[in-house]
């Protein structure tokens, strides 16, 4: 066991390399580019959504009010018809890059955090590097990629995006196991 004190460093270092490694991996033209394409008659679509002013939130469509309604004739015609949507409404003028940016750090920060904790109880001072990146890249791993699959299975959402997704959380997991390899205590 090591005391959790001890990985101070490697928590704040494996947090801003895993930072900058993702603002280079969604500003570079790699494989992030077309994740999402543009919508065939956008402007009609949003002068067609805007009037309705939806208040920000998910939504899917058509969606029954409950179980009966899920059975009834005029909601099962609804969903032949389609188009079947899950929408998320942002707030006008679009997000806030700095929020977003800040919450990604504190959120890269708890992963590396979880990690050195996994990785703290499990293993002594002065083990391989080898030992401490499968630890902690296999804890960042799971952070960092396995609840995305869900929005695939059940949300429909493409598994391009999400198979793209687990390859960013792959390297960041490297990275974080990498630097803590490298930083274990001796």
């Amino acid at each position: 066991m090591t005391a959790l004190s001890a990985l101070w460093l490697p928590i704040l270092l494996a947090t801003l390399i895993v930072f900058i490694a993702s603002a280079i991996i969604h500003m570079a033209p790699l494989w992030h580019r077309g994740d999402f394409p543009k919508l065939p008659n956008e402007r009609q679509v949003l002068d067609a959504l805007r009037p309705l002013a939806i208040p920000l939130g998910d939504y899917l469509m058509p969606r029954p009010s409950g179980r009966e309604d899920a059975r009834s004739a005029e909601f099962q015609e609804s969903l032949r018809q389609g188009p079947v949507v899950l929408l998320t409404v942002l707030p006008a003028g679009g997000s806030s890059m700095g929020r977003s940016l800040a919450m990604w750090f504190v959120y890269v920060l708890a992963m590396a955090f979880l990690a050195a904790y996994v990785a703290s109880r499990a293993l002594p001072a002065g083990v391989l590097y080898l030992k401490v990146f499968q630890l902690v890249g296999a804890t960042a791993f799971i952070g960092f990629a396995a609840a995305l699959w869900q929005m695939s299975i059940w949300y429909r959402r493409s598994w391009s995006l999400t198979l793209k997704a687990t390859l960013d959380g792959l390297i960041y997991a490297a990275l974080m196991g990498g630097t803590f390899g490298w930083l274990w205590p001796r």
